[in-house]
């Protein structure tokens, strides 16, 4: 793949959110918070502490994912 076709891509990737679950699928890929890198762990918080659920465009999380904090949180597309 190219890199105007990776930049395209990237246009098109719909927006992230974040919402509380109670429980998690045994196949479900966790990570916790303390594994995130740096962009991604201050946009986790902000997200969290401002209670919205919309990620800012450019962590490195994936719908599916499931965060554990002080709860568990999993991404989703919107």
């Amino acid at each position: 793949m190219g890199s105007s076709e990776l930049s395209a891509n990237e246009g098109l990737r719909q927006p992230l959110t974040l919402r509380r679950v109670e429980s998690v699928e045994p196949t479900a890929s966790v990570r916790h918070v303390d594994q995130l890198e740096t962009d991604t762990l201050e946009e986790f918080y902000a997200v969290v502490e401002a209670e919205r659920s919309v990620l800012s465009p450019g962590t490195d999380l994936e719908a599916g994912d499931v965060i554990v904090f002080t709860e568990y949180y999993r991404v989703d597309r919107v």
